[in-house]
């Protein structure tokens, strides 16, 4: 048997059957899954830092004992995850007009109960899709982080002149170094950021959720 995709779906329903139905039919698809009989217990595991480092969704039902879905939900909200963790809500008949307001705030979609399975699988197979992508940019993000911080004072100096535009021998002048010193910075931003031209680095720089307002 080929080993289950690298995901997690995460299931909160205070039902015990459902929570096993649900789990026997992702494993159908290959596909992971980790159950929660509460809210709350759903809640200890963002409090103890949790944050999705692969992709994520989450099916969660609208009306538990205790902490309800959409209480657990707007906890995501609070936290920024139900975008990187989308979240599928569980409902009966009854609680439909609230699932859809639920969708308006973010949440991916809501399947009624009784659902087709085929189509909540689906469903499913598109909210990983989509946490992949958001995943990915995420860990694309904290790469180009972590490179400005290796860079020096200079070098951070020199970069912002040339994401402003400004030619060698005007950065030069500005920070009272010769034309050749740089050359040399420029090279070595270029290196560590890992980029071929200033419209690269730009680029790069830009995507990194708005690093360019702050070198």
């Amino acid at each position: 048997m080929q080993p289950l995709n690298d995901v997690s779906v995460f299931i909160v329903d205070d039902d015990a059957s459902v929570r096993e139905a649900l789990a026997w039919l992702l494993r159908t698809r290959r596909l992971n899954s980790e159950p929660f009989d509460s809210a709350e217990a759903f809640v200890q595991m963002l409090d103890a830092g949790f944050v999705p480092q692969q992709p994520a969704c989450l099916l969660l039902d609208v009306r538990m004992p205790g902490m309800s879905g959409l209480a657990l939900f707007e906890r995501l909200v609070e936290r920024g995850l139900h975008q990187v963790m989308p979240v599928i809500f569980l409902t009966g008949h009854a609680d439909v007009p609230t699932a859809v307001d639920a969708v308006k705030r973010g949440a991916f979609d809501f399947c009624e109960k009784p659902f087709s399975d085929n189509v909540l699988v689906d469903r499913v197979e598109q909210a990983l899709a989509h946490s992949a992508q958001l995943v990915t940019a995420q860990r694309a993000r904290v790469q180009v982080q972590q490179r400005l911080a290796e860079l020096t004072e200079r070098e951070r100096d020199v970069m912002r002149l040339v994401l402003e535009g400004h030619p060698n021998k005007r950065i030069a002048d500005q920070l009272d170094i010769s034309v050749r010193t740089v050359e040399v910075h420029r090279a070595r931003v270029f290196e560590k950021m890992d980029v071929k031209s200033a419209v690269e680095l730009a680029n790069l720089v830009r995507d990194a959720d708005g690093t360019s307002r702050r070198v």
